[in-house]
């Protein structure tokens, strides 16, 4: 059955989809109000600061309980807090009753609730979806990320512009949504569990010994963390630099909007590409000629024509996901899918919530060109381990 017509995952999408619309709008949202508020923008600032500080430390916690009880009621739960939150907020601020304190417990209850919903959602795929479409299933995830990325800021200063509250019940709307399609899909997210699983710290380190154990497992890690911080690090830095030179904010934002368009349309031909090449082979020609592009991007350091080698390597880079973590669902056992899923994702937040910072030191002490070349040197080194690693080796082909 086709993935279109696949009910449970197409509800799952939306479901998702509309969360990440609303955790989006409100990135955006949430610093504005502050701004607008306060004045300050290390206030502004800090909240969003907060938001990744949070769902970075949530994450293993995400996992033990997307493991540890019901999937579907966790989602609901996270729905359910959201809409208050968010709901409570545009009440407050058409009141004018919002404060700083308000705002940022928002923020932190939000980050809490996006990172085990999305943890739960992740861990939940491998039970909707044949094995044989875990790929797909992931690409079209990936489709998913990249559109509400390019969506929701510009959606959430749009409704900002016209009222202060809007956003904020925009937000609580995307949830009660969301709320409904989870709701709808009838089929169980997880397996029947043979005995209660572990909890708290024990749970931590099953999954993490569960990860360093396994061959493909470990060389994803190293594979994932240097390639997502190269991203983010090489973005920042083509983004800072041309401010730097002078380049008009318009077009800053045109190179912005390039490299988000290069994921979308990547994700939409991920399943073509991976039907050209073996798994292995796949993993390792996606790795190098990434480094290779960035290499080429940066040459024009301070010219907007930057972003069209680098979006070309974000265009490859929802395949190496989809090949990647279709292939992570496929050989952990449903037990585990939440926390697998959140080591993983914890390594390669963390490295890239670390990129501005490195990318600022670099730009400091060198010319833009030259710092940039960090990047693809990162990028090499997931190259170097999809190359020789024996657990992308012995990757099996899908059918």
């Amino acid at each position: 059955m086709s993935l279109w017509r696949n009910r449970a995952f197409n509800l799952l999408w939306v479901s998702q989809c509309l969360s990440d619309l609303g955790t989006a709008m409100s990135g955006l949202a949430l610093p504005l109000l502050v701004l607008y508020l306060t004045g300050s923008a290390a206030q502004a600032g800090a909240v969003g600061t907060a938001g990744l500080l949070v769902t970075l430390v949530c994450r293993l916690p995400a996992g033990v309980l997307a493991d540890r009880f019901d999937r579907r009621r966790l989602m609901v739960v996270c729905d359910v807090v959201r809409i208050a939150g968010y709901a409570a907020l545009g009440v407050a601020v058409l009141a004018g009753a919002a404060s700083l304190a308000m705002i940022l417990a928002v923020a932190v209850v939000g980050a809490v609730a996006n990172a085990v919903f999305s943890t739960a959602e992740h861990a939940a795929v491998r039970n909707l979806v044949p094995l044989d479409q875990l790929s797909t299933a992931v690409a079209r995830n990936e489709a998913r990320a990249y559109g509400t990325q390019l969506a929701g800021p510009p959606l959430g200063g749009l409704l900002f512009g016209l009222g202060r509250s809007l956003p904020f019940v925009g937000n609580a709307a995307t949830y009660l949504l969301s709320l409904l399609a989870v709701l709808l899909i009838r089929e169980p997210m997880q397996q029947p569990r043979e005995q209660a699983p572990s909890s708290g710290g024990a749970a931590v380190a099953e999954g993490v010994r569960f990860v360093l154990r396994n061959p493909f497992l470990r060389a994803l890690l190293v594979i994932a963390a240097p390639l997502n911080m190269a991203f983010t690090g090489m973005i920042f830095a083509i983004i800072v630099s041309l401010q730097r030179s002078g380049t008009p904010p318009v077009l800053v934002g045109v190179a912005s909007t390039i490299f988000g368009l290069g994921g979308f349309l990547g994700a939409f031909a991920a399943p073509v590409l991976q039907r050209w090449l073996r798994l292995p082979t796949l993993v390792m020609v996606l790795c190098w000629a990434t480094a290779g592009l960035m290499v080429v991007s940066a040459l024009f350091p301070t010219s907007v024509l930057a972003a069209v080698p680098l979006a070309a390597a974000v265009f490859l880079g929802p395949t190496a996901n989809a090949v990647l973590f279709g292939y992570q669902a496929t050989i952990t056992p449903d037990r585990l899918q939440g926390r697998v899923v959140s080591v993983i994702f914890l390594a390669a937040t963390s490295a890239a919530a670390l990129a501005p910072g490195l990318t600022g030191l670099l730009l400091a002490r060198f010319s833009s060109g030259t710092a940039m070349l960090i990047f693809p040197a990162l990028v090499a080194v997931s190259a170097v381990a999809a190359t020789f690693s024996t657990g992308i080796r012995t990757m099996r082909a899908e059918s």
